[in-house]
């Protein structure tokens, strides 16, 4: 009986057996897929997004400090956005103003979320400049809103194209209200 104990027991019947070679074999491929691996991770990892290109992919922005009648810029994807907290004569002139008479034809309603709060990208549509407007001491154009210097395009308190050689509105980003007084633009 002892020496039972002691004999390894023998595979079954027409299972294949287990070598030295085969165990070495298996550890050779699995160092060289980990080394593969290693070897080929920094490469996929660079296509991704930078880290500061993810962060500007969306702001938030907080609306509290802006006073009714007051403007900040911020920058999304490197362009600087205007917050103006409009007054009611703002919102008042520019809901006046007949859609036939505009040149790229929107209305104030479909330019804001909410009624005192509007947002826009403050990128000249003609060659890219920035308007002035957002400082109580800018010029703001023959219709109280933003003025292009170098070139002379005016824009109503809505942002829409009033006058000169800019073609279109300057453009609203998608944003959303995340509470009353914070947006996430983009």
């Amino acid at each position: 009986m002892a020496d039972m104990a002691t004999q390894p027991s023998a595979p079954p019947a027409g299972a294949p057996q287990a070598t030295k070679r085969d165990f070495l074999a298996l550890s050779a491929t699995a160092f060289a897929a980990v080394g593969v691996g290693a070897i080929v991770w920094p490469f996929i990892s660079s296509m991704n997004p930078a880290r500061d290109v993810l962060a500007m992919a969306s702001t938030e922005v907080d609306l509290t400090p802006i006073a009714t009648g007051m403007a900040v810029t911020v920058m999304w994807r490197g362009k600087p956005v205007f917050v103006r907290n409009r007054t009611a004569e703002e919102i008042a002139t520019a809901r006046a103003v007949p859609v036939s008479e505009l040149r790229d034809p929107q209305t104030d309603q479909s330019r804001v979320q909410r009624d005192n709060w509007l947002v826009m990208v403050g990128v000249c549509t003609h060659l890219g400049c920035v308007p002035l407007g957002q400082r109580p001491t800018d010029v703001r154009g023959d219709y109280s809103g933003w003025f292009c210097p170098c070139h002379g395009s005016h824009y109503d308190g809505s942002g829409r194209i009033r006058k000169g050689p800019a073609p279109t509105n300057l453009a609203v980003p998608q944003y959303t209200f995340l509470t009353p007084t914070q947006i996430r633009i983009g």
